[in-house]
């Protein structure tokens, strides 16, 4: 790590942990401002502040503002919609998604002469170059190998192959829109799998820039059927957090999908997690926790992540054993969506259950399947394979009904007390603090349990609580990967254009999106994000943004100095500052658009001495406008702007 680096990363580190060490950024413990009440609410409920939302919420009242995003459907949501309108597979069903962008076996089978003809001529085309791809990897190695080219033949035969790909793609620019897909696949197999693998950077993203939103569709569907799904589905979920006007519903969402968390990856749930976070996360993230709950059990996509729908009862007939004897090979209870509906969605670890209830749970649900995932891994119930006779889960005998006794532990788990503080101490953690007080999660406890698991009503308790207005946490809580990216856009008004960028940076921070292999899900708290190299990955990303290195993102660093502007005129108590005062007057006003001015005397003489430092400075105080990106990104990069 370079001197720069390292001071940099110091800075940040120093900075955190003094700013969440402190117990107030204010001077005296005196209530909040209605200015510092604005903003505290637009950084906790949404993915951060945009310009002119500081004065909307002001306007409009913070309390009216807040009932407003309780209430999401009243909201219009223009522009997000827009935004996201050109990925397909968000509106696919799961059995439309796999029949479109089929898996390797569906692929293996069309090889084998297994699969029927496909009647659409793009899609056939597809097909013939996924098969084709398939048998070249099939064919064996040639024994005794073959004598290997040289360095200069290599050279060649890539040069070769990058001039077919060059030939194909300017050939589809110069066709009109609606010509390109179904000419390409009219060409050879061999140009078209050159297009598919050697396309040159810049030329790629000329034609990418250039596509309707289904031919990027085809194009990367050439090379990699399955990552269409996976990246339409973490493009979405980065402009619904950057655009979407219903900021608490998103932010709820991302909540939910953590707590009941899946990793896309695991065996059908690639193809299963878009109708999961579409049909059964979102709808319900403001709804009651039990039909949520419910919903979460029955999907496909929980299904398939915690293996319920291979659990077998030992005794059940389609196990073929008897009462006593030991269990065929292979066939048997799987205990894992048990224990975690216990230790991590319900009651919690502490919640006062057994090895023998987890057991019971299982034995619970055994019968809850999915059907084949060609025909949408739809929910079913095999009473086949549920296990005989009444269970007793957490002393409660849940009598011998088939399906209906999953429902009863799910209600019962739901209305359980332990339930209610496990879950209000999460939802406290993520909103007010990583240790929420006692008396604000027993508040919330109760206006759950009286309410049925309303938590919508749950959350309302919380916005009117004075631990949630307490000076104490304002500006506490460090700002996750994916909260810090979002946050940076939002606050510069990024136009993003490719939000494949902004998921491989966040990926790069440590959050890969939808990809956390445990069910525990990403974690809200400070401790998790505030390594070094975490702190220096994000004020790398500031950075980069801000000198317009991150392609398919663009940002005017004049705006955001204007915004300073704005806010510092905004400010009657403040003397107006002289802009002609230099860099000093820069970070002043830059630090009033982002931050609203709140800043530390070393996060001020840090970034001062960046601008002078010759390796972090050189070549950009003489040009205004990297100056400026550089203030920004430092700005971005600071203790104050990475907590919310």
């Amino acid at each position: 790590m370079k001197r720069g680096s390292l001071l940099l990363v110091v800075w940040l580190a120093v900075g955190l942990a003094a700013a969440l060490a402190a117990s107030s950024p204010k001077t005296r413990p005196v209530p909040m401002t209605e200015h510092e009440r604005a903003l505290h609410a637009l950084n906790r409920l949404t993915f951060g502040p945009r310009p002119g939302d500081l004065e909307y919420v002001l306007g409009m009242g913070v309390d009216h503002w807040i009932d407003q995003q309780l209430n999401p459907d009243q909201i219009p949501n223009n522009a997000s919609d827009a935004r996201i309108g050109g990925f397909r597979t968000l509106r696919m069903q799961s059995k439309d998604l796999v029949q479109t962008f089929p898996t390797n076996g569906m692929i293996k089978d069309a090889a084998d002469g297994k699969r029927p003809p496909i009647v659409d001529p793009i899609q056939a085309g597809l097909w013939e170059i996924w098969v084709a791809r398939y048998r070249d990897q099939q064919k064996p190695v040639a024994t005794p190998p073959p004598t290997p080219p040289t360095p200069e033949e290599q050279a060649a035969q890539r040069a070769a192959v990058q001039d077919v790909a060059k030939h194909v793609a300017q050939l589809l620019l110069s066709l009109p829109r609606e010509k390109r897909m179904s000419t390409l696949m009219q060409l050879p197999i061999s140009d078209r799998l050159a297009f598919a693998g050697n396309l040159p950077g810049d030329l790629r993203d000329k034609l990418l820039a250039d596509f309707s939103p289904q031919d990027k569709e085809v194009y990367f569907a050439m090379n990699s059927p399955i990552n269409v799904v996976i990246s339409e589905l973490q493009q979405a979920k980065i402009l619904r957090a950057i655009y979407s006007e219903r900021q608490l519903q998103e932010v709820m969402t991302d909540f939910w999908f953590n707590h009941f968390n899946i990793f896309v990856n695991k065996d059908a749930d690639s193809y299963l997690v878009t109708s999961y976070e579409r049909d059964v996360i979102r709808p319900h993230a403001l709804g009651k926790f039990q039909d949520l709950l419910v919903t979460v059990a029955k999907s496909p996509a929980m299904m398939v992540y915690l293996d319920n729908w291979l659990s077998m009862g030992p005794n059940s007939p389609a196990a073929g054993g008897k009462p006593g004897q030991p269990q065929p090979s292979g066939r048997g209870l799987n205990e894992n969506y048990g224990r975690e509906l216990m230790e991590l969605h319900t009651v919690g670890v502490n919640g006062g259950y057994t090895q023998k209830d987890v057991t019971e749970v299982a034995r619970v649900f055994t019968g809850w399947t999915v059907g084949p995932l060609e025909q949408g891994a739809v929910f079913a119930f095999d009473p086949r394979k549920h296990e005989p006779g009444p269970k007793t889960v957490l002393g409660q005998t849940i009598p011998p009904t088939g399906q209906n006794e999953g429902l009863q532990v799910l209600e019962m788990l739901a209305a359980n007390p332990k339930t209610a503080q496990f879950v209000c101490t999460k939802l406290a953690r993520r909103f007010v603090a990583d240790d929420p007080p006692a008396s604000l999660v027993q508040q919330m406890a109760d206006t759950f349990l009286s309410s049925d698991g309303d938590i919508r009503e749950v959350l309302r308790t919380m916005f009117r609580s004075k631990e949630f207005w307490s000076p104490t946490v304002y500006r506490k809580k460090v700002k996750t990967p994916l909260e810090f990216a979002v946050s940076v856009a939002r606050a510069t008004s990024a136009d993003v254009q490719n939000p494949m960028q902004m998921v491989q940076s966040i990926a790069a921070m440590g959050m890969p999106l939808y990809q956390k292999l445990p069910p525990t899900g990403y974690s809200t708290s400070a401790d998790a994000w505030m390594s070094s190299a975490a702190l220096l990955d994000r004020l790398n990303f500031a950075t980069s943004l801000m000198n317009n290195n991150q392609p398919g993102i663009k940002v005017d660093p004049l705006r955001v100095l204007a915004l300073g502007l704005f806010a510092r005129a905004r400010k009657e108590d403040i003397v107006p500052v002289n802009t002609t005062g230099g860099t000093d007057a820069a970070v002043a006003l830059i630090q009033d658009a982002l931050i609203g001015g709140d800043v530390s005397k070393s996060t001020q003489s840090a970034i001062q001495q960046q601008l002078v430092d010759p390796q972090t400075s050189a070549h950009v105080l003489d040009d205004p406008a990297k100056t400026l990106g550089l203030i920004v990104g430092l700005t971005l990069g600071s203790p104050e702007f990475q907590l919310h």
